[in-house]
C-alpha cells in the first residue's frame, strides 16, 4: 500500500547517507526559509505545498487541477480535500492575493503565514466536537470523585493535547485536525449505534485524505456485522437470515453517492486516470526521504549493514552496488544491495496479510465498538508497518483511536504508553531546527508525563502497566536523543554520515512500535468474549 501523502516532505530537510563513498554523491543541506521576516517561525515545505494547492483550485478550472506541474508540489489528494483549498482561497485572498499566484514559488509573508496557521486552528473545531462526542461513549465504570481521574477527561486531555498531532499540525503545519476529528466522529457515531452517520462521515473522510483507507477494513466488516446482520446466535456468530438487503443497500447507496460527488466530474472530464496516479505515487519508492519507523525500516538497515560487512571483507562488489541510495534522503525508487529488493506488491501482500487476523477476529468474536477500535488501530498499525512509501506521521493513525481504548483497560494502556511514546518521538526529525529542539522536547516531556501519571492514577489498583523490559526500552530514548541531538553533531561522522541520527531513531522506533503491533494483536487473538459483548 502506498504512502498516500504529498511528496517527500520532511520539514524541507533531505539529507544523504554515504556509507559507501561514491564519486560525484551530493549532499543536500537543510532549505532555509526564503522570506527575512519569517525566519523565527518553523516553516516546513507543507507550507508552500499547501499555497500551491490554494493557487491551483482558485485559478485554474477543475480540468486542470490534477495536471497543473509549474511545482514540485503536485496536488495529490482526493478531490474533496482540493475543493476544501478551493474555499480557503477565496479566504485567503482576503490575506495576501500573492500566494494565490501560481509563479510564486516558494512565497511566503507574514499574512500567508498567519492565514495558514489560522485556518489549521479554525477548522480544529470540529476536532474539539469529535472529542467531546468520543468521551460521551466512554464506559463510566470507573466514576471518580476528583474531575481529573475521570476517563472522560484524561480521553479528552489525551485527545486534544496530542503531542504528535500539536506538532505535525501547529508546528510543522497540515491540516490533520479537522480529517481526524471526522474520523473520531465517524467512530462516536458507531459507538453510539448511529450506522449511517457512521459511514457517511467515514465515506467522506476517504475522498478528503486517502491514507484512511488503512482503516476501510475495519469499517467495512463491523458495519457489515452488526448493522447488516439485525441478529445473532447465542454463540455470538452471525445469524445468516437476519441479514438486511435494505440495509446493505442504504450503505452501498452512501458509497456510491459520495464516490459520485467527489470523482464523479473527473470521471465525466476522461481523468480520472490521472487523478488516480497521482493520488498512488508508486514510484516513489519504498521508504520515505525520513524512514518511517516500521519493518522495512528495520529490513533495510538489515540490508545496509549486511552490505558494508560484504564491502569490508570483499564478499561484495563495489561496482555493482545500486547507484540509488535508500539513505540518500531522497525520494526516489532504489534496489536493496544484500536482501531481496521489495515491491509495492509484495508491501500489499504484506499489509492483506497482517490485517486479516484483525479482521477474522471482528467477524468471529464480536466484541461491540470495543472489537471494533481494537480492529481499527491493528489495520492502522498493519498498515503502517508494511505499507509502501510510509510517512512518519501516519503513527497518528493508530495512536489516536488507541487513545479510546486506553482508559478503558489497563492491557491498553500500557500498549498506548509504548506505541504513544515511541511513536511521537519517531516525529521529531520533523522538527529539527536548534530553536525548535528546547520545544519539541518540553512538549512532548509535558504530553508523555501526564499520560503516565494520570493513567497510572486510573489503574492503581492493578499491576504496573508496564513491565520491567518495557520502561528499560522507553527509557534508553533518553540516551538516544542525548546522542542525536548532542553527541553526534560534535563529531567528525556529520559531515560524512548526516543520515545516521536519523537512521538510530526510525530503528529503534521501529523495534518499540512492532512490540506494541504484535502485543495488542496477542491480546485481541486472546481474548475471550463475554456473553454481554456476544449480544452486542
Amino acid at each position: 500500500m502506498c504512502g498516500l501523502s504529498a511528496g517527500a516532505r520532511n520539514g524541507g530537510r533531505r539529507l544523504e547517507l554515504e556509507l559507501v563513498p561514491r564519486p560525484g554523491a551530493r549532499r543536500l543541506l537543510p532549505q532555509v526559509p526564503p522570506h527575512p521576516h519569517v525566519t523565527f517561525c518553523s516553516h516546513s515545505t507543507d507550507f508552500e505545498v499547501h499555497r500551491n494547492w490554494l493557487a491551483i483550485t482558485h485559478n485554474l478550472p477543475l480540468s486542470q487541477w490534477y495536471y497543473e506541474a509549474t511545482s514540485e508540489w503536485t496536488l495529490d489528494y482526493p478531490p474533496f480535500f482540493a475543493w476544501f483549498e478551493y474555499a480557503l482561497s477565496h479566504i485567503a485572498k482576503y490575506f495576501d492575493p500573492k500566494m494565490l499566484v501560481i509563479e510564486n514559488l516558494n512565497y511566503t509573508s507574514p499574512a500567508t503565514i498567519f492565514f495558514q496557521r489560522f485556518s489549521v486552528i479554525f477548522t480544529d473545531l470540529l476536532f474539539i466536537y469529535a472529542v467531546r462526542e468520543c468521551c460521551r461513549c466512554v464506559n463510566g465504570k470507573r466514576a471518580a470523585k476528583d474531575i481529573l481521574e475521570k476517563p472522560t477527561f484524561i480521553l479528552a486531555v489525551l485527545l486534544m493535547w496530542n503531542f504528535g498531532l500539536l506538532i505535525v499540525d501547529h508546528i510543522h503545519f497540515q491540516y490533520n485536525g479537522f480529517l481526524f476529528g471526522l474520523m473520531l466522529l465517524s467512530v462516536a457515531r458507531l459507538c453510539q449505534k448511529r450506522y449511517l452517520e457512521g459511514a457517511l462521515l467515514f465515506a467522506v473522510l476517504l475522498h478528503f485524505k486517502h491514507i484512511y483507507v488503512y482503516v476501510a477494513p475495519a469499517y467495512g466488516i463491523y458495519l457489515l456485522r452488526s448493522y447488516c446482520f439485525t441478529a445473532s446466535n447465542a454463540d455470538g456468530s452471525a445469524k445468516w437470515r437476519s441479514f438486511s438487503f435494505l440495509r446493505i443497500t442504504l450503505l452501498g447507496l452512501i458509497v456510491c453517492l459520495v464516490s459520485a460527488l467527489s470523482l464523479g466530474p473527473f470521471i465525466v472530464l476522461g481523468q480520472l486516470p490521472q487523478v488516480i496516479s497521482r493520488l498512488f505515487p508508486f514510484k516513489r519508492g519504498l521508504c520515505h526521504a525520513y524512514w518511517a519507523p516500521n519493518f522495512w525500516a528495520l529490513y533495510s538497515a538489515v540490508d545496509k549493514a549486511l552490505t558494508v560487512i560484504g564491502l569490508k571483507y570483499n564478499f561484495l562488489d563495489p561496482t555493482k552496488i545500486p547507484k540509488a541510495s535508500m539513505t540518500g534522503g531522497l525520494v526516489q525508487e532504489f534496489q536493496h544491495t544484500v536482501l531481496p529488493s521489495v515491491t509495492p506488491l509484495a508491501t500489499l501482500i504484506c499489509t492483506f496479510i497482517s490485517i486479516l487476523p484483525s479482521v477474522f477476529c471482528l467477524w468471529f468474536k464480536p466484541q461491540g465498538p470495543r472489537g471494533f477500535l481494537q480492529c481499527l488501530v491493528l489495520c492502522a498499525l498493519s498498515s503502517f508497518m508494511f505499507g509502501w512509501h510510509v510517512h512518519e506521521k501516519a503513527i497518528l493513525l493508530a495512536i489516536l483511536p488507541l487513545s479510546l481504548l486506553s482508559v478503558q483497560r489497563a492491557k491498553d494502556a500500557g500498549i498506548y504508553l509504548i506505541l504513544t511514546t515511541t511513536g511521537h518521538f519517531s516525529l521529531f526529525p520533523l522538527l529539527f531546527t536548534a530553536p525548535e529542539l528546547p520545544i519539541k522536547i518540553l512538549l512532548m516531556l509535558l504530553f508523555s508525563v501526564y499520560s503516565f501519571s494520570s493513567l497510572k492514577s486510573l489503574y492503581r489498583r492493578e499491576k504496573p502497566l508496564l513491565n520491567w523490559l518495557e520502561t528499560i526500552y522507553l527509557i534508553h530514548l533518553v540516551p538516544l536523543e542525548i546522542f542525536c541531538e548532542i553527541v553526534f553533531p560534535l563529531t567528525p561522522w556529520k559531515l560524512r554520515f548526516p543520515f545516521v541520527p536519523l537512521l538510530l531513531t526510525s530503528v529503534y522506533c521501529a523495534v518499540g512500535i512492532m512490540y506494541a503491533w504484535l502485543k495488542l494483536y496477542i491480546s485481541v487473538l486472546s481474548e475471550r468474549t463475554s456473553a454481554r459483548q456476544k449480544a452486542e
